[in-house]
C-alpha cells in the first residue's frame, strides 16, 4: 500500500494540491462559462488549513504584514478574516451597496451588463494604514479595482491584492497590476 495517496501534500505542490480541490462547473452562471467554484477547498479540513496557511506564512514577513486585511464581498469575507485573525489584525469588509449600516463611501463598477456598487464604513480604515485586499478570484478586476479605490479614499494604502484563483484570459489581473497594485494569486486557470 502506498503511504502517500496521489493527492497527498507529501508529492504535491501547496498550488497542486490546492487546484485539485477546485471544482469547475460548466455553464453557470451562463452557457459557456466555466465556473471556479472554490467551496470544496473550504469543506475539507486540512485543505481549509493549508489555503489559509499559504496566505498567512507570506504575510507574516515583517515587510508583507498588513494593518488591516479587506475582505470584498463575499468569499473574500471567509479568507479575508481568517487570515486577519491569525495575523492579528483587523478586519473589516467591503460589501454590496446598502449592507453596511453606518456612514459609507461608495464606488461604483462597471460589469459586463450593468454596474455595480460597493461600500464601505468610513472609519474602517485610518489614514495610512496598510491593508490587505482579498477576495476568492479575480477575473475582470473591477471589484478588486472599487475596493481599491475604496479604501485609498479613506487615506489607506492597498499595499497588495491577493486571491485564490487568477482568470488571466478575462484581464483582470493585468488591469490591477497596470494601476500599480501588486497581485498575489495561489493559482491560475486558463479558459473562462
Amino acid at each position: 500500500m502506498n503511504p502517500h495517496p496521489p493527492d497527498s501534500l507529501s508529492h504535491l505542490t501547496v498550488n497542486q494540491y490546492l487546484k485539485n480541490h477546485i471544482r469547475t462547473v460548466a455553464d453557470w452562471p451562463a452557457r459557456g462559462v466555466q465556473f471556479r467554484d472554490i467551496t470544496p477547498l473550504l469543506q475539507d479540513p486540512k485543505v481549509f488549513r493549508v489555503l489559509i496557511d499559504a496566505f498567512v506564512h507570506r504575510y507574516m514577513d515583517k515587510n508583507l504584514r498588513p494593518d488591516v486585511v479587506a475582505g470584498l464581498d463575499a468569499r473574500g469575507f471567509i479568507l479575508g478574516a481568517v487570515v486577519a485573525y491569525e495575523l492579528n489584525v483587523g478586519f473589516v469588509p467591503i460589501r454590496k451597496k446598502g449592507k453596511l449600516p453606518f456612514t459609507t463611501v461608495q464606488e461604483t463598477y462597471e460589469l459586463e451588463y450593468g454596474s455595480a456598487t460597493v461600500e464601505l464604513h468610513t472609519d474602517a480604515v485610518k489614514a495610512g494604514d496598510k491593508v490587505l485586499l482579498i477576495d476568492d478570484l479575480i477575473a475582470t478586476g473591477g471589484t478588486m479595482m472599487a475596493g481599491k479605490k475604496l479604501l485609498e479614499k479613506l487615506g489607506a494604502s492597498v499595499m497588495e491584492g491577493a486571491a485564490i484563483v487568477d482568470l488571466p484570459e478575462l484581464g483582470g489581473s493585468a488591469k490591477l497590476k497596470a494601476s500599480g497594485l501588486p497581485l498575489f494569486t495561489l493559482l491560475d486557470f486558463a479558459g473562462h
